[in-house]
């Protein structure tokens, strides 16, 4: 019997998760754009927001929907898990009070203290803006300083990396958030692992390395990231296979510790002098880390789902060993003053063997235009990171005018500079 599954969320990630469905199931979408790479997959797109819980569970139950898969974070904070399983549709992604484990960055930290899960930076809490800047002002160390809800990747303010501490202050005080995490400032490079959780049971990607900051070289303001990369291992060249592992155990003691969870777990880790520390951690998909994960996972990401419903074992992952090189093309200006609104061509038959993923754009009648967020991501494949890199640079193309990328993303010179770095913090 065919399944059939609601995927809801119409970006990158969303795209990454119909392409690894719709062979195996019957697939319906919903969601706010209308992104052509899933509408051409799924029998049916419907325009929905993403947080519209009641909506989203009158069209489950209008498709048949067997099951759901929950994209953004929106529509987790929003509850759209708890208002499907309500309706009696198995919905794969954390409830809204499980999912406070990103939506809620002040949760997140307490919850780590109070559960004893390791990896935890120096942290304060803050319900005022005043106070939080005037603790910023006065530390003498540097500081990550982060609003406590969500901000789309592009809320945190690094002290001695990407602002002054009297930028800190300012941007804490003009903000328009009140409760805020003060961290002690974790250096090293970052990784990802997501993971699988359901029945108690986790089952771990290999790490990807995501690129927030916006221009060439890491230079500008964070944004949701530029692009990514994953090696043929399930490690990446500056990492250990003990590094993997020890970040593989905390995101294993958070599943000991939040035993109903159920979804994806996002893990994002600083490896640093003493092993990796947690940035943050996401309650579902990484955007552009899926598009890298489930373009090489062998075993049918169907199959797991139906497991985690139906109590099962979640069956061991199967992935193919491929380098990816993840790029996204942005619209002019993004993330400070991004160019919404602009209609944009893509030339697919120029991906020269690179995947591409619709992200933040929206099909009309008319043609395809621009958001004020990414629009696009291309991943190429290879037996090698530099082989990956060279096939995504060159189906570049297909983003057409008005967009940009990060060309850094993936090469040589970028991959020895991080492997340089670890290099330097363990002294070797």
């Amino acid at each position: 019997m065919t399944e059939t599954v609601l995927l809801i969320g119409g970006g990158g990630r969303e795209h990454a998760v119909a392409r690894a469905l719709a062979d195996d199931a019957e697939l319906y979408a919903c969601a706010s754009n209308r992104n052509p790479g899933i509408a051409r997959l799924a029998a049916e797109m419907a325009e929905i927001p993403e947080e519209s819980a009641d909506e989203i569970v009158d069209y489950a139950e209008r498709v048949g929907a067997d099951l759901a898969v929950i994209g953004p974070e929106s529509a987790l904070a929003a509850g759209v898990a708890d208002a499907l399983d309500n309706a009696g549709i198995y919905a794969f992604g954390p409830h809204a009070e499980q999912a406070r484990i990103e939506t809620d960055k002040q949760f997140q930290r307490e919850f780590m203290t109070s559960a004893s899960i390791p990896g935890c930076p120096g942290f304060e809490t803050f319900d005022d803006a005043d106070a939080a800047a005037d603790y910023v002002a006065a530390v003498d160390h540097d500081v990550a300083v982060k609003p406590a809800g969500l901000t789309g990747g592009k809320g945190v303010r690094v002290t001695g990396d990407q602002v002054t501490a009297a930028e800190a202050v300012d941007y804490v005080r003009q903000s328009d958030y009140d409760e805020w995490v003060v961290e002690e400032r974790l250096v090293g490079e970052e990784f990802t692992i997501q993971a699988f959780v359901a029945n108690g049971a986790l089952r771990a990607t290999p790490a990807v390395q995501d690129h927030k900051r916006a221009y060439e070289g890491d230079k500008g303001p964070n944004t949701g990231g530029m692009g990514s990369y994953s090696d043929t291992t399930r490690t990446l060249p500056f990492m250990t296979e003990k590094d993997y592992d020890r970040a593989v155990e905390i995101l294993q003691a958070v599943v000991d510790a939040m035993a109903d969870y159920e979804g994806v777990l996002y893990g994002q880790f600083m490896l640093t002098a003493d092993g990796p520390k947690v940035v943050e951690f996401n309650a579902r998909f990484g955007d552009p880390e899926a598009t890298n994960t489930l373009l090489t996972l062998e075993t049918p990401l169907l199959d797991v789902l139906t497991a985690a419903r139906d109590v099962d074992s979640l069956p061991e992952l199967s992935f193919a060993p491929t380098a990816t090189v993840c790029k996204y093309a942005v619209p002019e200006g993004y993330p400070t003053d991004p160019d919404g609104g602009s209609r944009i061509t893509v030339d697919e038959e120029s991906a020269g063997g690179a995947t591409l993923f619709y992200a933040s754009v929206d099909a009309r009648e008319d043609g395809l235009y621009t958001t004020t967020s990414r629009a696009l991501a291309v991943v190429g494949t290879g037996e090698t990171i530099a082989a990956a890199e060279a096939k995504a640079s060159n189906a570049l193309a297909a983003a057409g005018d008005g967009l940009r990328y990060r060309s850094d993303v993936g090469t040589a010179a970028l991959v020895q500079r991080r492997i340089d770095h670890v290099t330097e913090l363990r002294g070797e």
